[in-house]
């Protein structure tokens, strides 16, 4: 993020790791900050040194890295190397961790188990954590363990089934409620609420009521914060995009180039060539 000294401007984040403090910054001074997901060495490392503030290791690893259709099957042994690995490549960005399906539901014991392995044997800074209000003493239990929790609302996708599929959550009436999930969440300790797939009014909204950051994914952009699944923003993925992606790059048509590239050279003979020989 640039750096400024005008009077009023956003507050400009260290060069160092940034932490939960310095995103709070960011809301009071109506800055933003960028999100990407991670989930091993090499694209860590890069959006880390592209100045990505945030880096979460999401459960969408269970679709983008372990080839399941949903978030549902990945597990929290599954999560921790991935972790692991993000965390010990990077030098910058806030690592944020997600708790995935059936990690913490049971109780705010529970939660506080698995958060504190996240934190000790896969070096995250901090968990996201999926739900509303009724996990306020979830969220509570963590921060008073020393956890800072990122709340998550809107459409949870480890909810899916109970929620009827993806879709819009927040409309009409239902925009209230995001409001009181959202307040109780602060109030219970989180530093950060992210919405998905929220209508635009319905997220500023939630924004206006907190005094904590806030993150959107289809939430539209009054939001401290915008996180996106890299492989989508980077077309990695391929296949029909969801209407709040928006794609930056087409590296599937890159990699898979220089694949049949490949190929052909070798079974041309060109590859290799005298100049990779000893």
């Amino acid at each position: 993020m640039p750096q400024s000294s005008t009077p009023g401007a956003p507050a400009p984040l260290p060069a160092a790791r940034v932490r939960v403090h310095h995103l709070q910054q960011l809301k009071d001074t109506g800055g933003r900050f960028a999100m990407l997901t991670a989930y091993e060495q090499y694209s860590a490392q890069i959006f880390d040194e592209a100045g990505i503030e945030v880096l979460l290791v999401g459960d969408s690893a269970s679709n983008n890295v372990f080839g399941h259709e949903t978030s549902l099957p990945v597990t929290l042994d599954e999560m921790i190397p991935l972790c692991r690995a993000v965390a010990r490549s990077t030098r910058r960005a806030l690592v944020v961790v997600d708790l995935p399906f059936g990690s913490y539901e049971v109780s705010p014991a529970q939660a506080v188990e698995s958060s504190v392995r996240l934190l000790k044997e896969a070096g995250a800074h901090a968990v996201k954590m999926e739900g509303g209000a009724f996990y306020a003493d979830h969220v509570r239990a963590m921060v008073q363990a020393g956890i800072p929790v990122m709340a998550h609302i809107g459409f949870t996708p480890q909810s899916e089934h109970a929620l009827g599929g993806y879709r819009v959550q927040g409309r009409g009436d239902d925009a209230e409620r995001l409001i009181e999930d959202a307040v109780a969440l602060q109030n219970a300790g989180a530093f950060a609420v992210l919405m998905e797939m929220v209508p635009a009014a319905a997220a500023a909204a939630v924004d206006r009521a907190l005094t904590v950051p806030t993150v959107g994914i289809g939430a539209g952009n009054a939001t401290t914060g915008q996180v996106l699944v890299w492989q989508d923003m980077a077309g990695l993925r391929g296949g029909r995009m969801a209407r709040f992606v928006k794609q930056y790059a087409d590296l599937r048509t890159v990699l898979a180039g220089a694949a049949a590239a490949y190929a052909d050279e070798v079974r041309s003979g060109a590859f290799p060539g005298p100049e990779h020989s000893f």
